[in-house]
């Protein structure tokens, strides 16, 4: 496995994807109950954008960079950016908060979070920056079959009734990964039928993702949301024009809530023709 996040924190993915991740959290825990968050595919959870990595592709500028700049008023958005704001003001000023670092921050005490890592040295870091956190368990291991050993999540004999899966794979092979994803998301929906499931994917033809949707629209969840933002014209197989977030068993109302901030990011982050995308594959009943 030789991806590495560094390259790419902050890019316009990492935005779309925090944004909705924060917002969920803010929905889940508007509830008393505790929750139970797994982040399948960690990285190190905090990352410096001026490190050597993060410099060589500049992706960021074009992501926290420009909406840092410009700062829309949505409030999901302006959510975000606090988070953001709060790890530098922790940990430098070109600081990033990866995803372990924005669900510690925006859970509770009594939440437990799971964070998996496979790359060896990847996962020492995320250990070592989370290791003052009692609510956080680092586990260097593969994050599918980390779905398998963990859901349902219990702490004693005590069951947690609610909580987050966060499924961001690297997409080295990107056919390949949607069969794997789609798998365990049905085989975790079995064990844990009430979670909330995020997928993140990348968009280059948008087209060639028709297959993804209906397989997608056939798993065992109440309600299947798709919320995708493209960044430039979706005519290049070269490029990543966007992303997008499978959400599975999303909170009430997030649909409401996305729409605008999806707009939003469209505006401030978009190039050539950006476009947003929010659609049920099935709607809850």
């Amino acid at each position: 496995m030789n991806y590495r996040h560094a390259f790419h924190a902050g890019n316009h993915a990492d935005v779309i994807k925090h944004v909705a991740v924060l917002a969920i959290c803010d929905a889940l825990t508007a509830k008393p109950a505790p929750l139970f968050a797994l982040d399948t595919h960690a990285g190190r959870g905090l990352y410096a954008l001026d490190s050597n990595s993060a410099q060589r592709t500049g992706e960021a500028e074009d992501g926290i960079g420009r909406l840092l700049a410009e700062a829309p008023a949505n409030p999901l958005i302006q959510r975000y950016l606090q988070a953001v704001r709060a790890c530098r003001q922790e940990h430098g000023r070109m600081a990033y908060p990866g995803s372990p670092w924005l669900l510690a921050h925006a859970l509770r005490a009594d939440d437990r979070i799971a964070a998996c890592e496979l790359h060896p040295e990847e996962a020492a870091q995320l250990k070592a920056n989370f290791a003052g956190d009692a609510r956080m368990a680092v586990h260097a291991r593969d994050g599918y079959a980390a779905m398998k050993a963990l859901l349902p999540p219990r702490l004693g004999e005590a069951k947690f009734g609610r909580g987050l899966v966060l499924i961001d794979p690297p997409y080295e092979a990107q056919l390949e990964e949607f069969d794997t994803a789609l798998s365990a998301l049905r085989e975790a929906l079995g064990r844990w039928p009430q979670g909330c499931y995020v997928l993140w994917y990348p968009i280059k033809l948008r087209r060639s993702l028709q297959s993804f949707y209906r397989r997608a629209a056939t798993l065992p969840a109440k309600s299947v949301l798709v919320a995708e933002l493209l960044v430039r014209p979706d005519d290049s197989p070269l490029l990543m024009n966007g992303s997008g977030l499978l959400i599975l068993n999303a909170p009430f109302q997030l649909d409401e809530k996305l729409g605008p901030a999806l707009r939003a990011l469209a505006e401030a982050l978009g190039e050539r023709k950006p476009q947003w995308h929010l659609e049920w594959l099935r709607a809850p009943a």
